[in-house]
């Protein structure tokens, strides 16, 4: 028991040190433009379009991404100044590659609506070569889903804020510091992303009895979580102009 007690300390202190020294603080970076709000209560709703995207639309999307591009695969961070150094033939035995699957370990890889939050529950498998040893892994992640909207480039943004990373069956002196490098490699490689472009939704009316035309364009966008479902209020404005 002493003994397994030592290892677990020990796994813990070489994985802060490692973690600090080899990968620092993950750059999250900002979400371009102004983080979603929810509707104003009685507000004034005209020129608003209201958009529901439910948590079945997302299981269908990702299901085909799985099934027919094959599951997304992220190239591990790290700093290439610090790494440790490793024989080279060893080097190209490791994938160094971060998988998402479809599911395991009892989690499935899907994005969900609930208790006011977008959360996204991630199942992932991978490989890293740590202190001259390939390390095999998998396990799940727990991350929540912030939006914005950026009115210039008519793009709602998205980030995800990984919160939790467990790991199956790691020895617990690494375990630390691969799942800092997990974390580290979803942040970077995968924020801020693109949710949906506005500007394929823009309005373009000809009024020939006037003379000219009508314009809309998306002026705001807010955002309402509820159970199951999405509801994104688009709010417009509009121009007109003489041919």
């Amino acid at each position: 028991m002493i003994r397994n007690l030592l290892i677990l300390i020990g796994g813990l202190l070489l994985g802060a040190i490692a973690t600090a020294y080899f990968l620092g603080t993950p750059r999250t970076g900002t979400l371009p433009g102004i983080p979603l709000r929810p509707p104003d209560a009685g507000g004034d709703t005209s020129g608003t379009v209201v958009v529901t995207v439910d948590e079945k639309f997302f299981d269908s999307l990702l299901g085909t991404i799985f099934r027919q591009l094959g599951p997304p695969q992220l190239k591990l961070s790290q700093n290439q100044e610090q790494t440790p150094i490793r024989p080279a033939a060893f080097q190209n035995s490791c994938s160094d590659v971060l998988v998402l699957n479809p599911e395991g370990s009892n989690v499935k890889t899907g994005v969900r609506f609930t208790g006011g939050k977008i959360t996204a529950p991630l199942a992932f498998t991978g490989s890293y070569s740590v202190l001259t040893k390939c390390v095999q892994f998998k396990g799940t992640a727990k991350a929540t889903v912030d939006l914005s909207f950026e009115q210039v480039r008519q793009t709602v943004f998205g980030q995800l804020n990984v919160e939790e990373v467990r790991l199956d069956d790691v020895p617990p002196i690494i375990s630390s510091l691969v799942t800092a490098f997990v974390r580290k490699t979803i942040t970077e490689k995968v924020n801020p992303f693109e949710v949906l472009h506005v500007s394929q939704l823009a309005l373009s009316l000809n009024v020939q009895a006037s003379g000219g035309s009508v314009k809309a364009r998306v002026k705001d966008v807010r955002a309402e979580v509820q159970e199951a479902a999405l509801k994104l209020y688009l709010t417009y404005e509009f121009s007109a102009e003489r041919k």
